[in-house]
């Protein structure tokens, strides 16, 4: 157990972040399931797109509140600079994500199931890295 507590320690910010950014996966998608089979139709393809953008400004906001709590312990007194240099990073990634799937499923055409499934995954593991060093180095940063 002291070994597990130990690791814990030495790798307390990564680990948390997992683990927050699990959390935020589970706000978002639950906010997106909870409109799309209550309030609005997945058909409508202004209605979906109105639950993907609730969903993630939702999953934004939960993520900077427990990054900024939990993973980063901020005591930073300028909380809306803090929140829109979050919200702009987080930007930049979602645009970076777009970017990604664009580019190997759309133009170079690697858009069967399994391709999509791939990128996805890769464009993820991007996006956990890039958020993480974001939130590290610009938003987060120590004084």
């Amino acid at each position: 157990m002291k070994k597990i507590l130990k690791l814990y320690r030495k790798y307390e910010e990564i680990i948390n972040y997992l683990v927050v950014g699990a959390l935020t996966t589970i706000v978002n998608l639950a906010v997106k399931w909870g409109l799309l089979f209550t309030i609005l139709n997945a058909k409508d393809a202004f209605e979906l797109q109105i639950a993907v953008i609730t969903s993630w400004v939702a999953g934004v906001i939960f993520a900077y509140v427990t990054n900024r709590i939990f993973v980063f312990k901020s005591k930073s007194k300028k909380i809306l600079k803090e929140m829109l240099s979050f919200f702009a990073a987080r930007l930049l990634t979602l645009g970076m994500e777009m970017l990604i799937m664009w580019f190997f499923v759309t133009v170079l055409k690697l858009n069967s199931d399994i391709w999509v499934l791939i990128w996805t995954v890769v464009s993820q593991i991007l996006i956990i890295i890039f958020n993480y060093l974001f939130s590290k180095l610009f938003v987060f940063k120590k004084s």
